[in-house]
């Protein structure tokens, strides 16, 4: 029996539309929903457990994956098996999770799975931003308690004019690309990167995309209405004792408070609310401890963090005592590591990054392969969060979904930043050493600091600062260059990249609802207040990027060459271009521009006279002489009826000089008049119309001798031949003919 499908239809406004479905596909799945736009589609499948875990958050997880026969292709390497998630696909999933995950009840702790995966790809939709439309829509069709639904849209802005969900070849012409996450009436979500825009056009970006968004959360209500929504499971939630919670708040609050305001350090401080909560646990039988332990933690927690809040709103202070507008003191150093081509290191209050920027050519990229997209980054940050930097000792099980976030964001705020005809592939390696607070603002400041380091023109300094929010409703409170303990109290976290011109990057998670677009706007310019400061500490440090790369580092030289030339400048088997990076020490890598036809030849070495050789040599294939001038040339082979010649100033570049140009007189031997190794002039005649050869004369640079009489040119008309037959015995033939053949 066929199934009964139903189907919404959201409108984009511009010809494009997003469809939703239901009732075909996955329907064992709580909830299933395939959204297409064009012809990409994906399908997304939501499942909870009804039984609680035993654990104090949600154990979600958000699954997004490109199926590379989505785009009719096959994986790469040897294991034709989609595996581990690649960059891209982490990057999504966590911007699908951190949207999703605050609208689930606090005290719902059932494991939640959201598969999302591409099925068809279409090359004009980027599918990445239809992700957190499928997981809402999904939701929406299942019974878990979830507060309202949600979407996702890219904005990006062309030629002045906002637009929805850009394809990539729109997106490579706009100067912003943010992806915005909200519901009706609130936004919860921004990331992106920007051209060094205003505060206020990030505002209008936002306002732009979440009017798009409303529309998509109206279909999916309408969606979940027409299929029948499901009653919202009822589930065993947190146990609550109010009068427990007077108590401990009451025991707790001022000592909290007090606490708070002693502005002391991270461990000082951490030390001091752990005494607070052993006195309180203290104050407790056994009997109680074990009929409700685990809410003297949960209340402890709840106090200390009101108390913080309620500090900073009335008084204006934080947990380490500055201002909310103040910044935690700085200090910088660069050149710091000896070998390597460039590092820093950027130390804000407790935080610390050691960046390293690593130099090479072309064959260094990033390469990415996906179902979406595939292409090269030659210009790529990797982030490295060790447990010790926040003094823990946890287990290492490789790349954490955070160290790509994080990596993610810093390199985007940096990239805008590297001049276009910069000639290298450029790594930067952030290592965090300590954090508290914003690591990845840290490694935005120490890889601007390294990037100059190591010689490369970026086009202005980045600097980076993390922002947060208070507020109660009526009060609100912006704080600059938050701690980790108000990132994790706070209303709002928000990271913000740029320059002296405008922001480069962002990423923001907003936790109250309704948050105003004023408010927003204002914790902007307070952002870009901060990262003057910070900026004006990196500049101090190091203020423009050094001339010359350092002398252990490569050097970088391109040259262009026709591409008819590859060829011979390769050799066969690679002949030629092995045995000259040999000579000179450089390692060189050839590619072609598919626009100006051209071989591209990248020349890396530590040694500037094996670049220069490479370079001559070079020179020497795209010499061309002129017809009718003189060049000096050098005698490399000796021939019977010649000489063979290089031009001095393009070595290897020959041509043969025939014994009838060598002198005026009639010359029997060549080495009558020169000899291996001779250097003298010539003159250039060009292409011999008889020979089709290059032509040149030594004799047309002498004086002719007194009473030199030319020889007569050749008569082309004077008989002759092989057989000696005349124009009149044309066809004759006085051979005796051959006798026939036996038969046999």
């Amino acid at each position: 029996m066929i199934p009964k499908v139903f189907r919404e239809v959201i409108d984009l406004g511009d010809g494009r539309t997003i469809s939703l479905e239901t009732g075909k596909l996955a329907k064992q799945a709580h909830g299933s929903v395939v959204v297409q736009m064009g012809k990409a589609m994906l399908l997304c499948t939501v499942v909870s457990n009804y039984k609680q875990s035993d654990v104090d958050f949600l154990p979600l997880t958000v699954d997004y994956r490109e199926k590379f026969a989505a785009a009719g292709r096959y994986p790469g390497g040897f294991f034709k098996r989609e595996a581990r998630p690649s960059d891209g696909e982490v990057l999504t999933m966590r911007l699908v999770d951190r949207v999703l995950r605050p609208l689930f009840p606090k005290d719902y702790h059932a494991e939640v799975q959201v598969m999302i995966q591409l099925m068809s790809h279409d090359e004009d939709v980027m599918p990445d931003a239809l992700a957190g439309l499928a997981a809402s829509a999904a939701i929406q069709l299942s019974d878990f308690p979830f507060e309202c639904p949600i979407s996702e849209a890219r904005v990006g802005r062309i030629n002045g004019e906002f637009v929805i969900n850009p394809n990539r070849a729109q997106l490579a012409e706009s100067d912003i690309d943010m992806m915005i996450g909200a519901s009706a009436d609130s936004v919860m979500m921004v990331e992106g990167e920007m051209d060094e825009i205003s505060e206020e056009e990030m505002a209008d970006a936002i306002k732009f995309a979440h009017e798009a968004i409303k529309v998509q959360c109206a279909a999916q209500i309408k969606l979940a209405e027409a299929f029948g929504k499901k009653e919202t499971r009822v589930y065993q939630g947190e146990r609550e004792d109010e009068e427990l919670a007077a108590k401990i708040n009451e025991l707790t609050y001022d000592k909290c408070y007090a606490i708070a305001k002693k502005g002391t350090s991270k461990v000082e401080r951490t030390n001091a609310f752990a005494e607070i909560k052993e006195e309180v646990i203290a104050s407790f039988t056994e009997e109680e401890l074990e009929d409700y332990g685990d809410l003297v933690s949960k209340y402890f927690n709840k106090s200390q963090k009101a108390a913080v809040r309620e500090l900073t709103l009335s008084e204006g202070l934080r947990l380490d005592g500055r201002k909310t507008t103040d910044i935690r003191p700085i200090w910088c150093e660069v050149d710091y590591l000896p070998s390597v081509h460039g590092s820093s290191i950027f130390t804000r209050g407790e935080t610390q990054a050691l960046a390293t920027v690593t130099l090479g050519t072309s064959r260094d990229a990033m390469k990415i392969d996906m179902p979406s997209y595939e292409g090269e980054e030659n210009f790529y940050l990797h982030y490295n969060f060790p447990p010790f930097c926040t003094g823990e000792a946890r287990p290492l099980r490789g790349t954490s979904r955070r160290e790509v976030g994080h990596g993610n964001l810093a390199q985007r705020g940096l990239k805008g930043m590297i001049p276009a005809d910069c000639p290298y592939t450029v790594r930067v390696v952030s290592e965090v050493l300590e954090s508290n607070g914003s690591s990845s603002m840290a490694t935005v400041c120490a890889g601007t600091m390294a990037l100059m380091d190591a010689g490369v023109k970026m086009i202005r300094p980045v600097s980076g600062i993390a922002m947060g929010l208070i507020s109660d409703g009526d009060r609100y409170a912006v704080l600059s260059d938050i701690l980790g303990d108000e990132d994790h109290l706070g209303d709002m976290d928000f990271k913000v990249t740029g320059t002296t011109e405008g922001i480069t990057a962002c990423q923001m998670d907003i936790k109250v609802k309704g948050l105003s677009y004023e408010i927003l706007v204002n914790a902007l310019k307070q952002a870009r207040d901060g990262r003057f400061h910070i900026l004006g500490k990196i500049t101090d440090t190091i203020a423009t990027a050094n001339g010359e790369v350092k002398d252990h580092a490569p050097k970088m030289i391109n040259r262009r060459i026709p591409n008819d030339m590859i060829g011979a400048f390769i050799g066969p088997s690679g002949k030629h271009i092995q045995e000259l990076q040999k000579e000179t020490g450089t390692t060189i890598v050839i590619t072609e521009d598919a626009v100006t036809e051209e071989g591209i030849i990248e020349i890396l070495g530590t040694d500037p006279a094996g670049i220069e050789q490479v370079i001559a040599r070079i020179e020497s294939m795209l010499f061309k002489p002129q017809v009718g001038s003189a060049y000096e040339v050098k005698v490399i082979k000796m021939l019977d009826f010649g000489a063979v010649v290089e031009y001095v100033e393009a070595p290897g570049n020959e041509v043969l000089l025939h014994v009838s140009e060598l002198a005026w007189e009639r010359t029997e031997n060549v080495t009558d008049v020169v000899n291996m190794g001779d250097v003298f002039d010539v003159k250039y005649f060009g292409l011999d119309p008889r020979t089709r050869k290059e032509k040149v004369s030594r004799k047309a640079l002498l004086p002719k001798p007194e009473g030199y009489v030319a020889r007569p040119p050749r008569d082309d008309k004077r008989s002759g031949g092989r057989d000696n037959r005349s124009r009149d015995n044309r066809g004759r033939d006085d051979r005796k003919p051959r006798a026939p053949r036996k038969e046999e």
